[in-house]
């Protein structure tokens, strides 16, 4: 008889759904994918999930597609990869298909995804996992690397299960036996990059190159930090200035997922990035005039019709002597994920 292939339940269509689900998958793991973006649903169908690699090669991946949670019923493992507004959405659908003894693991961006996730399955069923793993979504269905990064993920019993498909699947994986510094880590780096990037309409790198942008970026870093020093979080850097900057120059040509969301007129995740920030300084009456500008600026450049889409003027970026592949980059749909 043969062994039953192991298999895992992803929530999502977009880039980093798309990287976990082709990896996955090529390591045979039995994938599958709930989603309601009707073109990315039909892409996978039609083609599978396609991974194209560092050198060009592409190859494409069978997994299994829904929009219907009832399909996914008994699901004992489930990976949330969706945009952190559609998290109470996919918390629904899983409220109808994990099972009992299921788990959900979120390694999505901002704070608060895990919450909601409790909230609806019990804190039994919900789990919090930081990376830094990064996708490139080239149209529907077709990932590309976005860079190497690691996947931390805590010591509870039931991680392991995820820890060793990650393993096999060719991503590195760490145990740490608390995930508040690394999300707050993130989120420090989160909060002083994509809302800079996404106002000026620039790649990461060059904030460090306009220093108007670059003062705002550590501002906003220092501002952030303080606020998990105050909340008693030890973040997993010390100098949260330089960790951003660093962050900013390895990143240089990528474009931020907050800014590929402003650029195609959706939603961004600033709520559950600067949003979290300001509502977390309240508690500990931290003042945070950075985070809450920021948060305003790029609520104002979300598009109040959902899936309209928002071109960039080519000749923005033929004022700011962009890089030719950079300025191609802005001129196609993709989401960079950090």
């Amino acid at each position: 008889m043969k062994p039953q292939r192991e298999q895992l339940l992803i929530v999502g269509t977009g880039a980093m759904a798309s990287l976990f689900a082709a990896r996955l998958a090529s390591v045979g793991v039995k994938v599958k994918i709930l989603g309601t973006w009707k073109d990315g649903l039909q892409a996978l169908r039609d083609y599978g999930v396609r991974i194209v690699d560092d050198e060009g090669d592409e190859r494409a991946f069978q997994v299994t597609i829904t929009d219907d949670p009832a399909d996914c019923r008994g699901a004992e493992l489930a990976l949330v990869l969706v945009k952190t507004w559609q998290t109470t959405r996919a918390a629904q659908q899983l409220g109808n298909c994990l099972a009992q003894n299921g788990l959900a693991l979120t390694l999505q961006n901002g704070l608060g995804n895990l919450e909601i996730l409790q909230a609806v399955l019990g804190e039994e069923r919900a789990a919090l996992g930081v990376t830094t793993v990064g996708a490139t979504l080239l149209e529907p269905g077709r990932v590309k690397n976005g860079g190497n990064g690691t996947i931390s993920l805590g010591k509870e019993p039931g991680l392991r299960r995820f820890a060793h498909l990650f393993k096999k699947a060719g991503f590195d994986v760490e145990e740490v036996s608390s995930t508040d510094s690394l999300a707050w880590g993130k989120l420090v780096i989160n909060a002083a990059i994509n809302p800079v990037t996404a106002l000026l309409r620039i790649p990461n790198g060059e904030i460090l190159e306009l220093p108007a942008a670059k003062s705002l970026m550590t501002a906003a870093a220092i501002e952030t930090a303080s606020v998990a020093y105050a909340r008693g979080i030890q973040l997993p850097f010390a100098d949260p200035v330089l960790a951003v900057e660093t962050v900013a120059r390895r990143t240089a040509g990528n474009l931020s997922s907050m800014l590929r969301d402003v650029m195609r007129g959706g939603q961004t995740e600033v709520d559950a990035i600067n949003g979290a920030v300001v509502r977390a300084a309240e508690a500990v009456q931290v003042p945070t005039p950075i985070n809450q500008t920021l948060w305003q600026l790029v609520k104002s450049l979300e598009h109040p019709h959902q899936g309209a889409t928002v071109k960039p003027k080519e000749e923005t970026y033929k004022k700011r002597n962009l890089p030719k592949k950079i300025s191609r980059a802005l001129r196609h749909p993709a989401h960079l994920v950090f």
